[in-house]
């Protein structure tokens, strides 16, 4: 039997009465930022006067954070909440808001996490090619047990095979989640194009794009909040691990499809063919930003095997999704359009894997694709 979180178990009907009263011409506006380990979100809401039309009414705000220096020091330190994109909140609905925020330090220098800023000066230098992103976002359902949603308690459910794209009881297990997700991001005005079932039992996909340049990771940071809050209504964990279950099951990856106006354009497969031949001679300075741990996650995901390419090894191909990067095949017949790198895992930092991507392919600074 699958452990649901406590708050799940409260009386909705008796929130429900609460969240549907009146609240005058005042706006609840929640700020959402990344944590300090570069994977969690964080938000906390605040009253505003009036609905903000912009981004630009809508105030900065700060938040302490705690630094442990020793078993018995404690290091407090206040930061800056930059707002840089709304949303609408489709919790508590029209007109509140939610919005994403950069975070800054003292003397207004990025918090280490922060990596938006150097990830917009790449894309506003890259403007003139219309670079676009679309990523997919895999996950995994926990019970508050850390267990798979839906699989046995001391057991394993029935092998790999039938439950990508899966309909059924048996199949599509946390459908729910899934559906109110999707629902949730387009009233949020995330651009959210589609979702399915994965490999794996309870697990999912969503994806987000196209989006051009800084649109990708602000709108996939937003999604990922969205998800985490979803489950959160309904008692369960959505985890962006890797690889969630050890052996022969699919791990969770981020894939990014890629585009310039170049390569949309007739003729464009053999720019798509060049910027491959460039990302080929920068994969170790890639898979270190391909996920928060400087690739010790992709260890456990990009082993070659369940679709996945070695993360020794740069490889690319046409219609095959055990390579590094892949051109789909109606890519390849049309001669035009895009391509998808396959190695950035789950919990991947959009940001940066933009900002490698960009500078790979457009810039010829091979520090850019550093996360500094």
């Amino acid at each position: 039997m699958t452990t649901l979180s406590a708050s799940s178990g409260l009386n909705k009907t008796v929130r429900q009465h609460y969240m549907g009263l009146p609240q005058g011409d005042k706006c609840q506006v929640t700020y959402i930022w990344i944590g300090q380990n570069g994977e969690e979100l964080r938000g906390k809401t605040r009253t505003l006067e009036t609905e903000p039309k912009s981004i630009d009414e809508i105030p900065e705000w700060n938040f302490c954070t705690a630094h442990r220096l020793s078993l018995v020091q404690v290091c407090y330190n206040e930061l800056f909440l930059i707002p840089v994109c709304m949303f609408r909140d489709p919790f508590t609905l029209d007109p509140n808001k939610l919005v994403l925020c950069e975070v800054l330090k003292n003397g207004r220098l990025p918090a280490e996490t922060n990596h938006r800023m150097s990830c917009k000066k790449v894309m506003d230098q890259v403007k003139e090619h219309q670079i676009w992103f679309g990523m997919e976002q895999e996950y995994t359902l926990l019970g508050m047990d850390k267990h798979p949603f839906g699989w046995p308690q001391w057991g394993f459910p029935a092998p790999q095979g039938h439950y990508n794209s899966g309909v059924g009881a048996d199949r599509a297990i946390g459908r729910d989640i899934m559906e109110c997700h999707y629902k949730a991001c387009l009233y949020a005005g995330i651009k959210i194009c589609g979702t399915n079932s994965e490999t794996m039992p309870s697990q999912w996909e969503f994806q987000v794009g196209p989006c051009e340049g800084i649109e990708m990771g602000d709108h996939m940071w937003v999604a990922r909040f969205l998800l985490h809050r979803v489950c959160e209504d309904f008692g369960v964990l959505a985890t962006l691990d890797p690889k969630p279950m050890k052996g022969k099951w699919s791990g969770s990856g981020g894939h990014m499809n890629v585009s310039t106006k170049q390569m949309r354009e007739e003729g464009g497969l053999q720019y798509i063919e060049q910027a491959i031949e460039k990302l080929s001679k920068r994969h170790k300075e890639h898979i270190k930003v391909y996920d928060p741990h400087g690739g010790q996650d992709n260890m456990r995901r990009l082993t070659g095997e369940n679709e996945t390419a070695s993360i020794n090894e740069f490889t690319a191909g046409v219609a095959d999704r055990a390579v590094s990067v892949r051109i789909p095949l109606q890519v390849s017949l049309d001669k035009k359009g895009y391509f998808e790198d396959r190695r950035p895992a789950a919990n991947c930092d959009p940001y940066l894997v933009t900002k490698a991507i960009a500078s790979t392919c457009l810039l010829d600074d091979v520090e850019q694709t550093k996360g500094t």
